[in-house]
């Protein structure tokens, strides 16, 4: 053996070859540690998580239309829920329309029920609401109008219904009415000397 030939120097310190097995699966390169060192902050790459939103709620059906047995006439009159009402049509005419609405319902075959006001003092306006009804058939009618609060005057319907009477002077007695063309307006259950109506929004003050 030649002595004079330098061997190469092993340093004690690192190993000769690359380690193998779990220390060289945990080794880390470098370069990684350079960039996940403390003062490098960890970026992370994945998605982000969103709330789940909720489906916008579809629109509600359209509601069957109520039956108008009366939809054939002139006037507005249409279906309502009787359950709710308590009446099956309904129509809101002009006040020189009541009398031709009486007509109408007559020869429909329906009577008068009932005649009644609501005071809209906020409104300046007073409602004159009238009820009708058929003897024979499961219906039942409802005729507004709106008239001026301080020129409360509305035709009579007696010539249609002369069942009127009462109701127009009952009427005219609470809430101040005038029914053009009635042949006796004089208090019907008030005092003779009454010159007040009591259902009126301004009679207690």
């Amino acid at each position: 053996m030649n002595t004079n030939v330098p061997q190469p120097k092993i340093d004690s310190a690192q190993p000769a070859s690359p380690p193998t097995g779990p220390a060289a699966a945990g080794a880390v390169p470098p370069e990684a540690a350079v960039t996940a060192g403390p003062q490098s902050p960890v970026v992370s790459h994945q998605s982000p998580v969103t709330a789940h939103q909720p489906a916008a709620p579809s629109a509600p059906p359209p509601a069957p239309a109520l039956p108008n047995p009366l939809a054939h006439l002139s006037l507005p009159f249409h279906g309502v829920d009787y359950a709710a009402k308590g009446y099956h049509v309904e129509a809101t005419v002009a006040p020189d329309q009541v009398v031709l609405a009486a007509e109408l319902l007559d020869k429909e075959g329906l009577s008068l029920d009932t005649i009644t006001g609501v005071d809209w003092m906020a409104e300046g306006q007073m409602e004159v609401v009238y009820d009708y009804f058929h003897p024979a058939r499961a219906l039942r009618v409802v005729v507004r109008t709106r008239i001026p609060r301080d020129k409360a005057e509305i035709a009579t319907i007696q010539k249609v219904f002369p069942g009127a009477n009462w109701h127009e002077r009952e009427t005219h007695d609470f809430f101040g009415i005038r029914f053009l063309g009635h042949p006796n307006l004089t208090p019907f259950l008030l005092p003779e000397d009454a010159d007040y109506h009591p259902l009126r929004k301004d009679f207690a003050q």
